[in-house]
């Protein structure tokens, strides 16, 4: 049987044909390119140049002002800095505060996602409530707290009262030793329904027959807990343990308005250390140096979180 030569062509311009398929697939990413690249440019110019601009001038010695000279130091601001005893004691005490701050969050996210799991009288209003503190801005939250703090009106000092625990109002902001912990607080407060929720959603989406079949065995609910569901929670607690973390040793907001890194600089944070060297205090090469510091702590945290939870899947 002859097949007509027309059939060859037809066949060969079919949308269906391999070679068609590719040139379809090359025409679609060029044409996808050309949509991307405006947007990509802006985007570049607005994250990729900062970030260049800072890594050069964290090599010079820039003070702020009109006509200052810039001069080169090489790696002089960041031996500076690791030789600075401010520096570590700041590194110090930003540890302090993420270590606590994320501990409670996690502990006490994951208490709030188990009791909003077990669907308790009232849990779609607790659930819904929980992003109330979450959606508060920073700002607002630094400053709702302070007035809780506030040593002539504020709430704490009036509910201490009343409960007969003090005799006076205490200026809480003003003691070396509580001024950390009252900052801790309020940033848990503020970022814990964070955790809660990301956690409640992966524990809703865990399978329900591995729970029922141990709760069959004679596995109480922490047993359950801890070995099936723990477990699963892995990727979802490694997601919140690493955005928190990142997030609170870069913390400033609200260190600058409870606070202002006081008394005596108890409060002082690695960040809020870079913004008084590039601005106050004139020196935006070491604050740049300082900034590629913060940098690689926060890098190098995220790797030994992913080293020690991530568990990627066995392909069969």
């Amino acid at each position: 049987m002859r097949i007509h030569p027309i059939f060859f062509e037809m066949t060969a311009n079919s949308p269906l044909h391999p070679r068609r398929r590719h040139s379809l697939r090359a025409q679609d990413a060029r044409t996808a390119w050309l949509l991307i690249i405006p947007s990509l440019v802006v985007i570049l110019g607005v994250t990729l140049w900062p970030i260049i601009y800072t890594f050069i001038l964290s090599f010079f010695h820039a003070p702020t002002g009109i006509n200052q000279a810039r001069t080169f130091v090489g790696l002089g601001n960041y031996i500076e800095m690791i030789k600075d005893r401010t520096f570590w004691e700041t590194i110090g005490r930003t540890m302090y505060f993420t270590i606590v701050s994320v501990g409670l969050e996690m502990v006490g996210g994951m208490a709030i996602a188990q009791l909003i799991h077990s669907h308790p009288w009232g849990w779609k209003l607790l659930r819904f409530s929980l992003i109330i503190p979450w959606a508060v801005p920073t700002i607002v939250n630094g400053a709702m707290w302070r007035w809780i703090y506030n040593a002539n009106f504020g709430a704490l000092n009036g509910l201490l009262m009343q409960l007969g625990l003090i005799k006076h109002y205490i200026p809480w902001l003003t003691l070396p030793n509580m001024a950390m912990p009252l900052v801790i607080l309020a940033d848990a407060w503020h970022m814990m329904p964070f955790v809660a929720l990301i956690l409640q959603a992966a524990l809703a989406g865990l399978p329900v027959e591995l729970d029922e079949a141990a709760a069959v065995d004679g596995a109480n609910a922490f047993q359950r807990f801890w070995q099936i569901r723990l477990p699963l929670l892995r990727p979802a607690i490694l997601v919140a343990l690493i955005a928190r973390t990142v997030d609170a040793f870069r913390v400033f907001d609200i260190v600058y308005i409870i606070t202002s890194s006081g008394p005596a600089n108890k409060t002082l944070t690695i960040t809020y250390l870079t913004y008084l060297n590039s601005f106050p205090w004139g020196n935006q090469g070491i604050g740049a140096a300082l900034s590629f510091l913060i940098s690689i702590f926060t890098i190098t945290m995220a790797l030994i979180f992913i080293r020690l939870l991530y568990q990627p899947e066995e392909t069969q």
